[in-house]
């Protein structure tokens, strides 16, 4: 495995980076305290090229393969200091747009894939619902085939875009009785009769990443808006799912490896008894693990991504990335927090905000629990 980037790959990184820099970080502290979206900020990801990463070229994308994809969402992360905004990236790219691509008709990608590579609509993935959590299959949304089409009845709870989506992935079932083998999934426009969003939810970090709920009342559904066959649900969520847990987190790492560079800069300046406090033990360690944790996490991402492009299988390390990934920000994100003393308790700094964007990757697209539980069950207990 050659662990370079091509000459390609790290230009692509650079121009991310300063893509980010120069353009994203605007006005974050404000927009984190009123739990702001920017559109604007979405838009300037879509004319990058952000969205289209590893979408063909035939609906609009640039078709990168899985190790430049990851690279350059890595290099997002570590450019733009707003979790929320590469996080809700992610989001659609590994989950909405991943379904499209594995199950959509030519049709739905030309209309939607492409649509959402230009930023013209944002994709929502809604599953999730008030008590299902971890148990997904036990939905209660139902879809009734009607004369054209379906209608559906739902409510999804906590679901990422929810609030500014102008589409979304739909799961329901078509047929009760089959259990999760009766699960569908349609994709549903905002606009659509009985279809309705929610407002945005405050959270505890990601504030910036829309959250909420999506409602469907007697909604009708035309026939072609269904994704895939019916009962193919299990299956498209299995799909997006691998995808989504592993790489979701892909700019976080980007986020780490800034979190340890200003942790570095910090111990260097900031002085105590006559000398840097890089140079006391009880620091310096800190930083060291949060260095080793920062190598562990690459290594495993871009063995994922590296998997993914020779056709091999993703769960079971779809599922350890995802763990280790999400278990270590947050440990990096403590250990930069009692680095900084006080500094980095006090909300005006942004210290704290990365523990609180954290805190989220140990919950959704599986808690660290369930995938301990998947990884168990690959190991064959």
């Amino acid at each position: 495995m050659d662990f370079s980037f091509t000459n390609e790959q790290e230009e692509l990184r650079q121009a991310t980076i300063e893509f980010a820099r120069n353009e994203l970080n605007s006005d974050i502290a404000e927009r984190e305290k009123q739990g702001h979206f920017s559109r604007d900020d979405w838009d300037k990801c879509a004319d990058f090229g952000i969205l289209g990463l590893n979408v063909p070229v035939a609906y609009g994308g640039q078709d990168h393969d899985c190790v430049t994809t990851i690279a350059i969402m890595e290099a997002l992360g570590y450019g733009c200091h707003d979790n929320g905004l590469p996080f809700s990236l992610n989001s659609q790219i590994w989950s909405t747009q991943a379904a499209l691509k594995a199950f959509g008709s030519d049709e739905q990608k030309d209309t939607y894939l492409r649509a959402m590579c230009t930023g013209e609509a944002i994709g929502a993935f809604a599953i999730t619902e008030a008590d299902t959590g971890s148990d997904t299959y036990s939905m209660k949304a139902r879809a009734r085939r009607v004369d054209g089409g379906y209608v559906l009845k739902a409510e999804k709870h906590y679901i990422t875009n929810a609030p500014v989506a102008d589409l979304a992935v739909v799961f329901a079932s078509t047929n009760p009785e089959a259990g999760q083998w009766g699960i569908s999934a349609f994709i549903v426009e905002d606009g659509t009769e009985g279809f309705t969003k929610g407002s945005n939810r405050d959270k505890m970090g990601l504030k910036t990443s829309p959250f909420g709920e999506l409602y469907l009342d007697d909604c009708f559904v035309p026939e072609e808006n269904r994704l895939g066959p019916e009962g193919a649900g299990v299956s498209i969520f299995a799909t997006s799912m691998e995808s989504e847990r592993g790489y979701i987190l892909s700019s976080q790492l980007g986020a780490m490896q800034r979190q340890l560079e200003e942790a570095i800069e910090f111990a260097r300046e900031r002085r105590q008894f006559g000398q840097p406090v890089g140079r006391f033990q009880s620091v310096s360690n800190r930083i060291v693990d949060m260095k080793l944790r920062i190598e562990t996490c690459r290594l495993m991402l871009y063995k994922l991504a590296w998997l993914e492009s020779q056709g091999e299988s993703l769960a079971m390390d779809a599922a350890l990335t995802k763990l280790h990934l999400s278990e270590t920000f947050v440990e990096s994100s403590l250990d930069a927090i009692r680095l900084h003393g006080a500094q980095g308790f006090v909300q005006e700094l942004g210290i704290e905000r990365n523990l609180r964007d954290g805190i989220g990757g140990l919950i959704y697209s599986g808690t660290s629990d369930i995938q301990r539980n998947v990884i168990a069950s690959l190991l064959g207990l």
